[in-house]
């Protein structure tokens, strides 16, 4: 108990910089506070004292915020960041070395008996606000990211992000976009991304961005030949995605926001 003890603490100053003493970890940080109070609750669930159990899981969650079940198994060098809001459900299985934030819910999604809760593997890293939801495993070394829905299984050492959960691919080549020239000119990420974030949905959609100026290339120089044809084409050119408006109408709209913004600030002095 005492070396488990020891290292629950120890992983605090290898996991949090703002960590400055031992007394400070004891006494100041809920997360260490519920991971011993589980302990013993769990100590009394498996000695079948069930409502002595749920009891003291019940005082440690009106003490620290983070309700954690005492039939949850939790491996060596747990630690729990900040832990406001954590919900740690029933048949919750935890590896050792993982690390969960703020808001974090290992939930499940029936009421059936059984099996209803996720899986950590060891190293899992989970990040706030995200719900790991299901029987589902969550390979060893894995990240889920902030706000998170997870409702699949994650291999070991992969990134998850987004609602639901999708797999991001760092090794993901970044694509030719259409409007890169406009992109630099303004300094501005499409989507709020950038490709140094590898994310498989914006991946999709400038690949269709690109496609669909393909496409208006193509339809231009149809266009052309039926008219060097003889043939009158009366349809109104598409305008292209690639030309300044773009960037002239995004400045104009920013210029007036960053105005719209100002005023308050004059107005009060």
């Amino acid at each position: 108990m005492l070396s488990r003890l020891k290292e629950d603490i120890a992983c605090v100053f290898e996991r949090d910089p703002a960590a400055q003493s031992v007394f400070e970890v004891l006494t100041t940080y809920p997360g260490v506070h519920a991971v011993i109070v589980h302990r013993l609750s769990h100590y009394c669930w498996k000695a079948n004292w069930r409502w002595l159990a749920r009891f003291i899981a019940y005082l440690s969650r009106w003490w620290t915020g983070i309700e954690i079940h005492p039939g949850a198994e939790i491996g060596r060098r747990f630690f729990i960041d900040h832990g406001m809001g954590v919900v740690i459900g029933e048949t919750a299985v935890i590896g050792d070395d993982c690390t969960l934030y703020h808001g974090v819910t290992l939930g499940g999604t029936t009421w059936k008996k059984g099996k209803r809760h996720p899986t950590l593997g060891n190293g899992v890293v989970i990040g706030a606000g995200a719900k790991v939801l299901g029987p589902i495993d969550i390979g060893e070394g894995a990240r889920v990211g902030s706000n998170s829905v997870v409702l699949k299984p994650v291999p070991a050492g992969a990134t998850v992000v987004g609602i639901p959960g999708h797999i991001v691919d760092p090794k993901e080549k970044k694509p030719t976009l259409v409007l890169d020239e406009v992109v630099s000119k303004l300094d501005f990420d499409p989507y709020g991304l950038t490709m140094d974030m590898p994310d498989p949905i914006a991946y999709a959609i400038n690949r269709m961005l690109d496609h669909i100026n393909a496409l208006d290339k193509q339809i231009a120089s149809i266009q052309a030949a039926v008219n060097n044809a003889g043939i009158v084409c009366k349809e109104t050119p598409i305008d292209s995605l690639d030309g300044c408006e773009i960037a002239d109408s995004y400045q104009k709209s920013k210029t007036v926001n960053e105005e719209q913004e100002e005023l308050p600030t004059v107005i009060s002095n």
